[in-house]
């Protein structure tokens, strides 16, 4: 037996660290475990470079950038860390439609300019723009690494309990609360579970104990073994000077930013988004790159982003855990949470995510309904 504890968050990436952060907090008895390490290597909230953008089309979203932003202010200032560095942020392409996303930021009341093409390409003359051209300065890049350390941290200076090398095998309800037992045949019994396991979630959602008509309510989970790239800037003298980018041209929509202390920070870091390959969990994850996403993104490269050196100096792959809406799960039946938050743009909302299963969980305050798919479902 390794314990009990009032809440388990099972999984140590960027919404599991939040959610214990919050927790303890509020002076709550939190037990935090994950697989491996916090921020794993082959999880999602690992290195040093996310979008940290305000950018949405959805003003829900843009309203919450803003809302996580104070909470990554707190989040640094309390940690000691800055985690979030400025860079700004351009969107072009049509498909980006950057007329609708100034006018979203309007009315939250973000700074922001849009830019004729040519004017853009005379202040980013290192990028090819096809269209007007989204520009908000209070965008920047975010290190995802540092910043679940920091709340780790956090947690556990407030009394919180890690415990690493914990992998979930299966969950099951019991007259006080759960069960959790571990895939080596630990066990820890907890009275409210948090599972926020990212990539691994599919795998997992049949072993938790849920009921029938709670899984039912809830979207298809499915995992994407994407890939990154990262290119050498052509003038060494322009690191500190590239914004980050999202690019939805006519076939494939791209992002980049400055790619930080994962590639010594010498290039931006570029990628198809949702350009991978699907897999069943992150357990079938290959951690191979495939040389046809690399071509493309290396295409794309060569014909819009003249300021790069076209031949990736390094790669990666990452994860994505996506919803059909890409709206986030943050549900509840009983004493179990379903935390699952990415879609490829969750990591910028991590202390929020943080606050609102906390909120949940506890029943201090009530979530986005949008967050709660079995609700609308009918399942509770």
């Amino acid at each position: 037996m390794t314990g009990s504890s009032d809440y388990v968050v099972v999984g140590a990436g960027l919404a599991g660290a939040a959610t214990a952060w919050q927790l303890t907090s509020r002076g709550h008895q939190v037990t935090l475990v994950e697989r491996t390490v916090p921020a794993s290597p082959d999880g999602s909230s690992h290195g040093s470079a996310r979008i940290f953008r305000y950018a949405y089309p959805d003003p829900f979203y843009a309203r919450a950038v803003a809302e996580s932003r104070a909470l990554w202010d707190t989040l640094s200032s309390e940690g000691g860390h800055d985690l979030i560095s400025a860079a700004g942020a351009v969107d072009h392409g049509l498909g980006r439609q950057p007329a609708l996303l100034a006018e979203v930021l309007a009315d939250a009341g973000i700074d922001h300019e849009l830019l004729p093409a040519a004017v853009a390409r005379e202040r980013w003359p290192s990028i090819a723009f096809d269209s007007d051209v989204l520009w908000h300065p209070g965008a920047g890049v975010l290190d995802a690494e540092t910043a679940v350390t920091t709340m780790v941290g956090l947690a556990v200076g407030k009394g919180a309990r890690l415990l690493t090398g914990w992998e979930l095998h299966h969950l099951e309800q019991r007259a006080t609360g759960y069960r959790l037992t571990s895939t080596t045949g630990e066990t820890l019994d907890a009275g409210n579970v948090i599972i926020s396991a990212g990539g691994w979630l599919p795998h997992l959602l049949g072993r938790l104990a849920l009921p029938a008509g709670f899984l039912r309510g809830l979207p298809q989970v499915t995992v994407m073994q994407e890939q990154a790239f990262h290119f050498r800037y052509r003038d060494t003298g322009s690191a500190g000077t590239w914004p980050t980018f999202i690019h939805k041209a006519a076939t494939m929509q791209v992002y980049g930013l400055p790619g930080g202390r994962d590639a010594d920070f010498a290039g931006q870091k570029v990628a198809e988004f949702n350009g991978g390959s699907l897999i069943p969990s992150a357990a079938e994850q290959t951690g191979r790159v495939d040389p046809a996403n690399r071509d493309r993104v290396v295409g794309y490269v060569r014909q819009y982003l003249p300021g790069l050196d076209p031949e990736p100096y390094a790669e990666t792959t990452c994860l994505f855990t996506n919803t059909p809406t890409e709206d986030f799960i943050i549900d509840r039946v009983g004493g179990l949470t379903v935390l699952s938050p990415c879609s490829g743009h969750g990591a910028k909302f991590a202390p929020l995510i943080g606050r609102w299963a906390a909120d949940l969980v506890t029943g201090s305050a009530d979530i986005p309904a949008r967050f709660r798919p079995t609700l609308s479902a009918g399942h509770r």
